[in-house]
């Protein structure tokens, strides 16, 4: 999903609300996202997910081309794990039932 069409969408449902004002907003939202993961915080979305930052080793790694040895300095990455109804809603999974339960 683009976030043209995000921010149509939470247009359609906050018809109060200019598409400036959405856009302006979730700019902000994503801004804080930035900034917060950037800073070493982990962020945690009820139901959505968590993201946190973790760290890739400096290590030495080889060109396949030319099979050369190089070093590569310590660097981070994004890590995202799936909340439990974001999960279960991917996979249409009913908790209801005990058995179900992994």
């Amino acid at each position: 999903m683009l976030k043209s069409q995000i921010i149509e969408k939470l247009h359609t449902k906050n018809t109060n609300l200019s598409l400036e004002d959405i856009e302006h907003l979730f700019n902000i939202f994503i801004n804080k996202l930035n900034s917060s993961l950037k800073n070493g915080q982990n962020i945690e979305l009820r139901g959505f997910g968590t993201l946190s930052k973790r760290i890739n080793k400096e290590k030495y790694v080889r060109n396949p081309k030319t099979n050369e040895k190089l070093y590569k300095n310590q660097s981070y990455k994004l890590h995202f794990k799936t909340g439990k109804i974001l999960h279960k809603k991917i996979n249409n999974l009913d908790y209801s039932k005990k058995e179900d339960v992994f």
